[in-house]
């Protein structure tokens, strides 16, 4: 298991159960369910309505990291510091596992610069979550 699929197992085994696309769910089961009429296409049809397939759990990356630093005695800010987020999560935050999480991610740059390394790390796990199911504040992804 890669650090990354890790640290979002870490992030996501944390999230309550109740943090799914309910929302996306109630919208998409509204039309069958309200009765509404067909319309003049769908009623020519004799092909039934696909299913549609429940919407996979939207994991609150926020609520739940926020969650983790109320309960821990250290002040860590995983908002602006990979550093703080891996230490939140109880994984290694050492350069050397930074420098494999670089890797791994595909980073480019010169690894001696962990400040600009470190930087880039941060944006590119909260983008990843966010593409993996994570519901990530906008301000954190730019």
């Amino acid at each position: 298991m890669g650090l990354f699929n890790k640290l979002m197992s870490k992030i996501f085994g944390h999230a309550a159960p109740a943090t799914t696309a309910s929302a996306s769910q109630a919208a998409a089961a509204a039309p069958a369910a309200g009765g509404t009429p067909q319309t003049p296409a769908a009623a020519g049809s004799s092909a039934p309505a696909p299913a549609v397939a429940p919407a996979a759990p939207v994991v609150d990356v926020a609520a739940v990291l926020n969650d983790l630093a109320k309960k821990n005695p250290e002040k860590l800010d995983w908002r602006k510091s990979i550093v703080d987020l891996m230490k939140l999560v109880g994984m290694d935050s050492s350069l050397t596992a930074r420098k494999q999480l670089a890797t791994e991610l595909h980073f480019t740059g010169d690894m001696n610069d962990s400040a600009s390394m470190n930087v880039w790390l941060h944006k590119q796990v909260l983008i990843k979550l966010a593409e993996n199911g994570g519901k990530v504040p906008p301000e954190l992804l730019t």
